[in-house]
């Protein structure tokens, strides 16, 4: 069954919390009622969660990529050094 983007934009309002609270309750009467919205709601949790997966992914490879040119690279040995004086005064 293919999923409106009616239904999309009640899911995501409903799975960011965006809703009333009483729409959200008329929204969870549904999903206890129809077995292919459960399927859709359960779908678009499982994609929000890939793509905050791969964001977090993305973030740590930019940080890694910055770390190496920091530490690395010999125009910031001066950064290098104000930084290990800051953890060897501890």
């Amino acid at each position: 069954m293919r999923t409106s983007l009616n239904d999309i934009a009640q899911i995501e309002s409903h799975l960011l919390n965006r809703q009333m609270p009483g729409d959200a309750l008329l929204f969870e009467a549904k999903t206890l009622l129809d077995a292919d919205l459960r399927v859709n709601v359960s779908s678009q949790q499982q994609v929000y969660s890939l793509v905050q997966q791969y964001g977090r992914k993305q973030l740590k490879q930019e940080i890694e990529a910055v770390h190496q040119q920091l530490f690395t690279q010999p125009e910031h040995l001066s950064f290098r050094q104000r930084i290990a004086r800051i953890f060897l005064n501890r």
